[in-house]
C-alpha cells in the first residue's frame, strides 16, 4: 500500500476529502426526524412519511431537506425507522487526518519508502456511476446467479468472458435500460461496471452483445428450476398458490414479411398501430416470478392456459396447486377439464359482470359475512363450484369517487359543446374525445346526436342521465364475483387470494416502466425472446431487492434505492510523481448522510477501495 505524507509547503496538513483508503468528505452533524403528510384521495386518508433533516444556510437560517421518502408505512415500521435515525445520529463520521510529502519536501523516511508527488498537478478524471452497479452486483451474489451461469457461459477460445457480457446486459437493464447500441456507445464507459468486473470497453462491442443473447435461451428451463429453489432457500416461498396473467409489448420496427412472433393484436399498451408479442407470466402471491412464455402478438388470452398448465406440470411435477386468474383467461371448457382431471386442479378466477346479472337474484337471500375491515362476502354453491360475491367499502368509495369525477367532467363538457357553434362532423369528433376520457361513465348518459342532414342545435343535440343505469352501476360498485372449486376454503381467504392479482399487475408495470422492456427493437424471434429473458433476470434481481427492503427498509421502492446509490460516483485520482511515473487511485466517493443511513438499514457495508496503480506517465 502506498503512503502519502506532507503538503505542497512541506507541512503537515489535514485533507478532509481524501485518504488512501477512500475519498472522505467532511460530515456535519445535522438533526434528522420523521415527518408525516396526509392526503385525502378517492375518499380515503393516506399518510406519507419522509426522513427530513435540518440544515443551516447563509444568514443563520435553518431549512429542511427531505433525505428519504418512505411512502406509507405502519406504526411498527415507523418506530424502526425512528430507532435507526437515533442510532445514526449517535455515530461518528469524522474525516481521517493524513500527511503528504510533496515534491521538494524533506521526508523522514528511507528513500525506498517515499514517493514524491507533484500535488499541484493532481487531476480527477473519468467520473462514472458506481453505487448502483455495486448494489446490483450484491443482488446477483445474493441470488447466487454466479454459480448457475458460470458453468453455462464459459469463456470463449478467444478470451471473451460471456458471463461478464451477460451480467453487463442484466445490470444495464436494471439500472438504466436502453438499446444494446446505447450500451456499447455510451453507458458502459460512464459506469464503473468495468471496474467491478475487471473488464474494458472491448467487452461491450455490439456484435459481442448480440452473440451473447444467442447463448441464453437454451438454459431458460433450467433457470426456472434453479430460481424456484433459490426463492425457497432465501425467502421460504411456497408454490401451492400461483398467479397467472398476460400482457403485451410492442415493437418500433416495421411488420415482418413472413411468419414470426411479431403480430398485430389487442394491445394493452394502446399501440394498436404496432406489431407486438404476448407475454404470459407466473408469479407467487408474494410477487416472486417463477416462469414466463413469449407468444405471437395475436394470441388470444383464453387459448394459453392449457399449454401453460401442462408445461408447469411437466417441469415441476403434479402437485396440489391453486391457480388464480383474471376473467377472460380460462374458458368454460378449460375450467371443466380442471375440475374433472384425475388430480383436480384448483382455481380461483374472476367472472365478467354479466354473470353477476345472471346470479343476482340467487344472491339476494344469502347473508353477508364480514371477513376483514369493510369487506363482506356472500357464498353461492352452484354446479360443483362456489361463487363468491365480495363487497369492499373502500373499493366502493374509490369507484364512486372516480365515477362521479368522470361523470361531472363529461356533463360539463357536453354543456360546453352545446354553447359552441359547431358543424355535425366537428361535434362528432369532440364527442368521440369526450367518450374516450369518460370511459364507462359515458354509458350513464343518453346522448341524442343530430342526423346527417341536420344542424347542431339544442333540439338536435341533447343528453339526459340514465337513472336506471346509474342505480345498477351504484349497486355493483366495489363488488367482485369470483368462482372457484375450493369448496372448503375460508371465504375471506378466497377474497384475499384474488386481490393478490395486483402482484402480477405490479410485475408487468415494473417490467414495462422500470426495466423498459418496451419498445423492442430486435426483429429476429430468437433475439426477441433473449431480450425478454434478460429483462426477466433483471426483474428477479429487482424482486430480491424489493423483499430485502420490505424486511429492512419498508416504505422504499427498489427504483428509489437504486437511484440513491447511483449518486455514488467513482473517479480516478491521478498523481504524477517526480520520477516520471503516475499514481492512479480509483476511488468511489464517500456517500452522503442519507445514503449512509440507507446502507445501515440494509446492512450493506461498502467494500474496500480499489488498490492504487503506478504506471508510466502518459504523454
Amino acid at each position: 500500500m502506498l503512503r502519502f505524507c506532507g503538503s505542497p509547503f512541506g507541512k503537515r496538513v489535514v485533507v478532509p476529502t481524501y485518504s488512501v483508503d477512500g475519498l472522505i468528505f467532511g460530515l456535519e452533524a445535522r438533526p434528522m426526524f420523521l415527518r408525516c403528510k396526509t392526503r385525502k384521495k378517492d375518499g380515503k386518508i393516506h399518510r406519507y412519511w419522509s426522513v427530513v433533516e435540518n440544515r443551516r444556510v447563509s444568514g443563520g437560517r435553518v431549512v429542511q431537506r427531505q433525505v428519504l421518502y418512505l411512502g406509507e408505512i405502519n406504526d411498527g415500521q415507523k418506530a424502526a425507522w425512528r430507532r435507526s435515525i437515533e442510532v445514526f445520529a449517535d455515530g461518528e463520521g469524522k474525516p481521517r487526518q493524513l500527511t503528504l510529502f510533496a515534491e521538494g519536501a524533506n521526508a523522514p523516511l528511507p528513500d525506498d519508502a517515499v514517493v514524491h508527488v507533484r500535488l499541484r498537478d493532481l487531476v480527477l478524471t473519468r467520473p462514472r456511476q458506481w453505487g448502483g452497479c455495486w448494489l446490483t452486483a450484491v443482488l446477483w451474489d445474493q441470488l447466487e446467479l454466479e454459480d448457475f451461469w458460470a458453468k453455462r457461459l464459459p469463456p470463449s477460445r478467444k478470451g471473451t468472458r460471456w458471463l461478464n457480457v451477460f451480467k453487463t446486459l442484466v445490470f444495464y437493464r436494471l439500472l438504466d435500460p436502453g438499446s444494446e447500441w446505447r450500451l456499447h456507445r455510451h453507458w458502459f464507459q460512464h459506469s464503473a461496471l468495468g471496474d467491478l468486473l475487471g473488464e474494458d470497453v472491448g467487452l461491450v462491442q455490439d456484435d459481442t452483445l448480440y452473440r451473447c443473447l444467442d447463448r441464453l435461451l437454451c438454459h431458460k428451463t433450467d433457470f426456472f428450476s434453479f430460481l424456484k429453489r433459490r426463492w425457497q432457500s432465501l425467502f421460504h416461498v411456497s408454490f401451492d398458490v400461483l398467479l397467472y396473467d398476460l400482457t403485451s409489448t410492442y415493437f418500433e420496427s416495421p411488420p415482418p414479411e413472413q411468419d414470426g412472433l411479431r403480430k398485430f393484436g389487442y394491445s394493452r399498451d394502446k399501440r394498436s398501430d404496432c406489431v407486438q408479442v404476448v407475454i404470459a407470466l407466473i408469479v407467487t402471491p408474494e410477487g416472486f416470478p417463477l416462469a414466463y412464455e413469449v407468444m405471437p402478438g395475436n394470441t388470444a388470452d383464453n387459448t394459453t392456459l392449457v399449454a401453460f398448465l401442462d408445461r408447469i406440470t411437466a417441469q415441476y411435477g403434479q402437485a396440489s396447486r391453486t391457480w388464480i386468474m383474471d376473467r377472460g383467461i380460462p374458458t368454460e371448457a378449460t375450467l371443466a377439464n380442471m375440475r374433472n382431471a384425475s388430480m383436480p386442479v384448483h382455481y380461483l378466477v374472476g367472472t365478467p359482470k354479466g354473470r353477476l346479472s345472471q346470479l343476482e337474484k340467487a344472491f339476494l337471500d344469502k347473508p353477508w359475512e364480514r371477513v376483514r375491515g369493510q369487506v363482506e362476502v356472500k357464498l353461492l354453491p352452484k354446479e360443483g363450484e362456489l361463487y363468491v360475491l365480495a363487497k369492499s367499502g373502500d373499493r366502493i368509495n374509490k369507484e364512486r369517487a372516480i365515477r362521479r369525477r368522470r361523470l361531472k367532467k363529461l356533463w360539463q363538457r357536453l354543456h360546453a359543446l352545446r354553447q359552441q357553434k359547431l358543424t355535425r362532423d366537428q361535434l362528432l369528433i369532440k364527442i368521440g374525445a369526450a367518450k374516450k376520457d369518460a370511459g364507462r361513465a359515458y354509458g350513464l348518459l343518453e346522448i341524442n346526436l343530430p342526423q346527417k342532414d341536420q344542424d347542431v342545435s339544442p333540439e338536435t343535440f341533447s343528453f339526459n342521465l340514465r337513472k336506471d343505469k346509474l342505480r345498477t352501476t351504484r349497486r355493483r360498485e366495489g363488488r367482485y364475483l369470483l368462482r372457484t372449486n375450493l369448496k372448503s376454503t375460508d371465504p375471506g381467504e378466497l377474497w384475499r387470494y384474488y386481490i393478490l392479482l395486483t402482484e402480477i399487475e405490479q410485475a408487468f408495470k415494473e417490467l414495462k416502466s422500470d426495466l423498459a422492456i418496451r419498445p423492442i427493437y430486435h426483429q429476429r424471434d430468437d433475439r426477441i425472446k433473449a431480450h425478454i429473458f434478460v429483462a426477466f433476470v433483471a426483474y428477479c434481481l429487482m424482486v430480491t431487492l424489493k423483499h430485502r427492503l420490505r424486511a429492512l427498509a419498508p416504505g422504499l421502492t427498489p427504483r428509489a434505492v437504486l437511484e440513491k446509490l447511483s449518486t455514488i460516483q467513482m473517479v480516478d485520482v491521478q498523481l504524477p510523481t517526480t520520477d516520471g511515473r503516475q499514481i492512479i487511485l480509483p476511488r468511489y466517493t464517500q456517500p452522503e448522510r442519507d445514503i449512509e443511513l440507507l446502507l445501515q438499514r440494509l446492512k450493506l457495508p461498502l467494500p474496500p477501495q480499489p488498490p492504487p496503480k503506478i504506471t508510466a506517465l502518459s504523454s
